[in-house]
């Protein structure tokens, strides 16, 4: 079941390397997952223990390393077992195997031809099969009531296409080893947008909707100016405005109002105008009720990309955190991994040493995928082989600032995020021109941003320019980047897009930490994926409790009855409250600071979740409205409290009378006055598409 390539090690050498104490690093929840769907098995027997794990992903990794092989799966075991760094799930599932596709994600646009849309389902298939997850970009097919010259008769538009491709990741359910997953996006000009926008409704014709697929609008900066404006708003067939996805910035705000014109005089005969506030309330009051489409911004997407000189970035992927150009001869990949922050990180604060050590090794590790990799299409294989994009992200953000005793809702935090991903990025891009300089630059270098000299925080005054305005973000360097510019002049780089934050939802389960960026859900949730249902308790929450003496019988029921939240316990100090503020109890105004902090440093972007506990229409457009003020390229999805809590069957529910007072109960004595009927997504179920 493995690639014969791995008898060229010395077994006997990388066998005294394994430490097995390593596997008391683990929790419970991390073991499990391992052992249900990453351990390769036969017949439902499991051929491998957790250190010999590491060390397959690490050996499959080196396979095409030069004499120094066996050192490198050593040094790339050690990083990984002592979660320093963690590959991407496809990575961990496929390392050394028969079949190595280790790459996550895949983009593909899909032309307006019957042909190349059914070539797209059918590489769907093929991708998914192997663990990736998809971004479709269905902007260029053409809409409802366009004419089709061959039959002479009218197009159903996208979303009878988009009913196919979300049958399809439901059919091909990768293995068994997770959920098929897909992204559609569309901009917001097209004229089927209204339609694409109730695609996972509940109710209404069920041949129009995707339950299973998940969908994105991808938004011009014109069109949230025409929003504030409280303008008008055009939309076009792409069949009669064929240029329009593109182009981007200045560009397509000039041919925008061009074709405009040509509606008003008649020139155009399928468009429809709408106002853009009504249209706005539209995708947000669906973002609310089903959690989708996600948010993301073309601008900013495009403006500040490093490859601007090859093509045009159409979409996102399935998660909103990769930013790569696409066509029809090329799909999009990219190969994703995340360091530890809080493995790099003490009271202290950030051990800069061993976090370059790790950046280090991580980007070796990802450009080794691209050499290695399977891929199950042509045009996948084209793309990532000349243009070598990585995507190095974090993920323990939280736990990292616990270490360093900060809340999450606090200047502080806010600039550990920018001086944390500042250093990330001056070492990943340090790292990849190292890479260059031993292994040659990317083929498309020239011509790249790269290579004219921008580094992305350079990009930041571009996009000032293009959009004209309404952009707040800062622009501080703390490090001196001299020797990082002089690199990539004397040597290049060896890929073009080198760092995204991805959602880490289950490596962040197998390390044991917060994933991605994101706030802690609860002191106290329940966690529900493929391995089952976890209890899961902030361990750094139970230390300082011990630590003040706190942690007794009548804590642990405090923290069941409020649901893991910790502000309305007398006992507990107001310090302490605000360093264990929850999601749904950090302001989104802290959230999104922090991410334009690091947006700032990153080529590509953030899986960026957002968090509205009593979420009112005019609180989620004022929250997205400031993301995009902020230089935000993606969103991810809309939090707002579910129904569900924590069992409390055991508790004397009586005894908390005195403690909530007047507040409204249900039949089983719990607060439900602040729980909001419906919920945007189930917030405590992973998604596990990416990582």
């Amino acid at each position: 079941m493995l690639n014969p390539a791995l008898k060229q090690f010395d077994l006997k050498l990388l066998g005294k390397a394994i430490v097995p104490e390593r596997d008391f690093i683990f929790r419970y929840m991390g073991l499990q997952t391992l052992y249900d769907r990453y351990f390769i098995h036969w017949d439902d027997c499991r051929l491998e223990l957790p250190q010999i794990f590491w060390m397959r992903v690490a050996m499959g990794l080196c396979i095409k390393e030069g004499s120094p092989k066996n050192a490198r799966a050593i040094e790339f075991y050690n990083m990984l077992s002592t979660f320093r760094y963690m590959s991407s799930t496809p990575t961990l599932f496929n390392s050394g195997t028969r079949h190595p596709q280790l790459s996550s994600c895949f983009l593909t646009t899909i032309e307006d031809d019957l042909h190349h849309i059914f070539k797209c389902v059918q590489d769907d298939a093929m991708l998914s099969k192997w663990s990736g997850g998809l971004g479709n970009d269905w902007t260029g097919v053409r809409a409802m009531g366009s004419r089709i010259k061959g039959t002479n008769g009218k197009s159903q538009g996208i979303i009878p296409f988009l009913k196919v491709a979300n049958d399809t990741a439901l059919a091909v359910n990768q293995g068994g080893k997770r959920q098929g997953a897909m992204c559609a996006y569309l901009e917001a000009w097209h004229l089927d947008i209204e339609d694409f926008l109730e695609l996972r409704k509940n109710t209404g014709d069920e041949r129009r909707r995707t339950h299973d697929m998940h969908t994105a609008s991808w938004v011009p900066d014109l069109f949230m100016k025409r929003v504030k404006a409280n303008a008008d708003w055009t939309l076009f067939s792409p069949s009669e405005t064929p240029d329009l996805h593109h182009i981007y910035g200045q560009a397509f705000e000039q041919r925008y109002e061009e074709y405009e014109h040509k509606a008003k005089e008649g020139k155009i005969k399928l468009f429809k105008t709408v106002s853009a506030v009504s249209l706005w309330r539209k995708m947000l009051s669906m973002l609310f009720e089903t959690g989708h489409p996600w948010i993301t911004w073309k601008d900013p997407s495009n403006v500040r990309s490093p490859q601007d000189h090859t093509g045009v970035v159409h979409s996102s992927n399935l998660c909103t955190e990769i930013l790569l150009n696409t066509s029809k001869d090329e799909t999009a990949v990219c190969n994703l991994g995340s360091v530890n922050l809080s493995a790099h990180v003490t009271p202290e604060g950030i051990d800069l040493n061993k976090l370059q050590e790790t950046v280090t090794t991580a980007v070796r590790m990802l450009d080794n995928v691209i050499d290695i990799n399977y891929y199950p299409t042509v045009e996948a294989q084209n793309a990532n082989q000349r243009h070598r994009p990585v995507g190095l992200g974090v993920m323990g953000f939280q736990d990292a600032l616990y270490n360093l005793n900060l809340s999450y809702a606090s200047k502080e935090a806010v600039e550990f995020a920018d001086e944390s991903m500042e250093a990330i990025s001056y070492y990943a891009i340090l790292a990849s021109a190292a890479l260059a300089e031993e292994r040659g630059a990317y083929s498309t270098y020239k011509g790249s941003k790269w290579e004219r000299g921008y580094l992305p925080v350079d990009t930041i005054e571009l996009l000032a320019k293009e959009r004209g305005g309404y952009l707040d973000m800062d622009r501080v360097q703390r490090l001196d980047w001299t020797p990082v510019r002089q690199s990539i002049k004397t040597h290049g780089l060896r890929n073009s897009l080198v760092m995204a934050i991805a959602p880490t939802a289950t490596i962040g389960n197998i390390t044991g930490v917060t994933q991605s960026i994101e706030p802690v859900y609860k002191n106290v949730f329940v966690k529900s994926n493929l391995s089952g249902e976890f209890t899961v308790i902030n361990e750094y929450l139970v230390e300082d409790l011990k630590k003040l003496g706190l942690w007794d019988q009548e804590m642990i029921d405090d923290l069941k009855y409020f649901d893991g939240s910790v502000q309305e316990i007398k006992r507990i100090p107001a310090q302490l409250k605000a360093k264990y503020a929850a999601a749904f109890e950090v302001d989104y105004e802290w959230i999104i600071d922090a991410a334009s902090r690091r947006q700032k440093w990153i080529d590509m972007g953030q899986s960026l979740n957002l968090y509205q506990a009593k979420p009112s229409g005019k609180k989620i457009s004022d929250m997205y409205m400031y993301a995009w003020e902020k230089g935000l390229k993606t969103t991810y999805y809309l939090r707002s409290m579910g129904a569900t809590r924590i069992e409390k069957s055991t508790l004397d529910i009586n005894k908390y009378d005195n403690v909530v007072g007047q507040r409204q109960r249900d039949d089983k004595g719990r607060v439900i006055d602040d729980a909001p009927a419906k919920t945007s997504a189930q917030p405590v179920q992973d998604c596990e598409s990416c990582q």
